[in-house]
């Protein structure tokens, strides 16, 4: 079934009224999962908002929670999530990144003791639309083995990074293992490309076989492994929150630790000379041959302006049974 975005938007905000919310959090948090699903992102919008309600439920999640600010040292601030809605956090520390940048030309806010920030993407989008690079990451609970391992010692650890260009930017949204848990959660046909292992230990593109060894592949084998690491350390360190290994002692995904990074491009000098660099690079790229007559050559991000465009004049694609499920909430 196909709904208008405004519909979901509505749905949702009712929802989280009856949860208890006030009102202005709950338009806030339900414009997030609907944007999220209207990018194209559903696996971290509409699919994933069944799951926020049960965290609500078990108290994971405290509704009337906002985050508080622990520590300011110049462009560096740590703040505390008090265990709040990931969203409304997040949005509230890259707000706070942003006004750092605007008065040192970078704003760094490290944010301990949160929850799921669902799409990274979203607070990526969030800084662009202001004019300014981004750079934001998380941890999470111990998700994904490391190269050569079989157990689960790492997080798949989204990082974040955006560029403003032209109407729109280049964001770049990935996790560290090669197709996100919410892809493979949400995926009907198999993978494109190996995403994991199966029960033998061999690679496969089921992603059904993967969610139940829980053995996902790490982006770049040895190297997303790395990357996953020092993400994890980086936000334990700067926020002084759990790591993976503590967030992963509890039976739940919570008390997360984040990072927010947001850089004023207006203070780097002369704009048309930084709009051409981007635009000359892009175009760059954009002239790769490709390797066959299917391929298109695309920039991070490109498809999700596309899907915006495509859902917003013609509705967004939805599953009936999930939809269902929703309006018995």
């Amino acid at each position: 079934m196909v709904i208008p975005p405004q519909t979901l938007e509505a749905e949702l905000t009712r929802i989280l009224r009856a949860l208890g919310f006030t009102g202005e959090r709950a338009k806030d948090l339900a414009k997030i999962f609907t944007g999220n699903t209207v990018d194209g992102v559903a696996s971290h919008g509409i699919n994933r908002f069944p799951r926020f309600v049960e965290h609500i439920q078990e108290g994971v999640i405290q509704i009337h929670a906002s985050p508080v600010k622990k520590q300011a040292m110049g462009a560096m601030e740590r703040w505390d999530g008090c265990l709040g809605p990931g969203p409304l956090n997040a949005r509230t520390c890259t707000d706070r990144a942003m006004t750092l940048a605007r008065q040192n030309g970078l704003g760094l806010v490290a944010l301990a003791n949160t929850n799921h920030w669902m799409r990274g993407g979203t607070y990526a989008w969030q800084a662009v639309q202001s004019g300014m690079a981004f750079i934001g990451w998380t941890n999470t609970t111990a998700n994904m083995p490391a190269w050569g391992a079989k157990d689960c010692r790492l997080g798949n650890n989204p990082l974040v990074l955006a560029v403003p260009y032209e109407t729109e930017a280049i964001v770049l949204d990935m996790a560290m293992t090669q197709f996100s848990y919410g892809t493979m959660e949400s995926a009907h046909l198999p993978l494109p490309l190996p995403g994991g292992y199966d029960a033998q230990g061999q690679l496969t593109c089921d992603p059904k076989e993967i969610l139940a060894t829980k053995r996902p592949l790490p982006i770049g084998y040895w190297k997303g492994t790395g990357l996953s690491l020092l993400l994890d350390l980086l936000a334990t360190l700067l926020s002084g929150g759990q790591s993976t290994s503590q967030i992963s002692t509890k039976d739940r995904e919570y008390g997360v630790s984040q990072v927010f990074i947001a850089l004023d491009l207006s203070q780097l000098g002369e704009q048309s000379a930084l709009t051409q660099a981007v635009h000359q690079i892009i175009e760059d790229y954009s002239q790769s041959m490709p390797a066959s007559e299917t391929n298109t050559i695309i920039y991070p991000g490109q498809r999700v302006v596309q899907r915006r465009q495509d859902h917003l004049k013609n509705g967004i694609p939805v599953d009936r049974s999930l939809w269902e499920t929703l309006q018995k909430l």
